[in-house]
């Protein structure tokens, strides 16, 4: 094997320098240039011959990601009331200065009827800390507004186990109406066919449903039965105003 050698310039006193002999294929290696791909592999093998074993940083930086983005998932369901049984004639910005008495608003939102488009009498209101919420609902649960006692309290998150298909079939095949009640102060066992079965010993129901808190099988504690006529709406709000369902006396009144 053809081999080359190297002598030094100078050497130290009374060392025997002796000819240092590097292989023509390890000299070839080194001192030729080699194609890139192949200088690629070189340098990778090097880097994980000197790194030290341990889990690729782009996981600890996803796993962290990760439990950060649950953490702030959790805490927004936390700070996020649910303001039931509020008059009708509430808008956001009046809402959100009843709340801000007691706690930093950042977001207040009237749910309102898609149909109809008036308010459903229930809305959500975000708080920017988990404190705010939790003093919004012990000041203001039980108390007033406009004349309503109002019901404060943190929403639930939705149940990823519960099959919801059921409830969205019960939204498509309500039938709207203009002869409309509004029903409040349900049971939490009542169910759409429950109230149906309940108003329509007084008149001809189309259609009733139990509003539910979105993305969750909760009743919201009322909901709404259409009528063919509006003298079946007067009957039902003079016969089943203040009457007890499921045990408890339930309001009725034109929607």
């Amino acid at each position: 094997m053809a081999a080359i050698s190297f002598s030094s310039i100078s050497s130290p006193p009374n060392l025997a320098l002796k000819p240092l002999k590097i292989p023509q294929k390890l000299f070839t290696q080194i001192f030729i240039p080699t194609p890139f791909h192949s200088l690629h592999k070189s340098l990778t093998f090097s880097h994980q011959f000197l790194s030290p074993t341990k889990s690729p940083p782009s996981h600890r930086l996803f796993a962290v990601a990760e439990e950060t983005s649950s953490a702030n998932t959790s805490s927004e369901a936390a700070r996020r009331l649910y303001v039931g049984n509020i008059p009708r004639t509430v808008t956001n910005d009046e809402l959100a200065k009843v709340v801000e008495e007691h706690g930093a608003v950042e977001k207040a939102e009237v749910m309102y009827d898609k149909y109809s488009g008036r308010s459903r009498r229930f809305a959500f209101v975000t708080m920017k800390t988990v404190e705010d919420a939790n003093t919004a609902i012990e000041k203001l649960n039980g108390t007033e507004i406009g004349g309503r006692e109002i019901k404060v309290n943190i929403t639930e998150k939705p149940l990823k186990s519960v099959d919801l298909s059921f409830l969205q079939a019960e939204e498509s095949q309500f039938v709207d109406s203009p002869h409309k009640v509004y029903v409040g102060n349900l049971a939490k066992a009542v169910t759409t066919e429950t109230l149906k079965n309940f108003f329509s010993e007084k008149g001809k129901v189309l259609s009733a449903k139990v509003s539910r808190v979105p993305g969750t099988s909760k009743s919201t504690g009322f909901g709404f039965v259409t009528f063919s006529s509006e003298e079946d709406v007067d009957a039902a709000i003079s016969s089943l105003n203040n009457s007890l369902l499921e045990g408890q006396r339930i309001r009725v009144n034109k929607a």
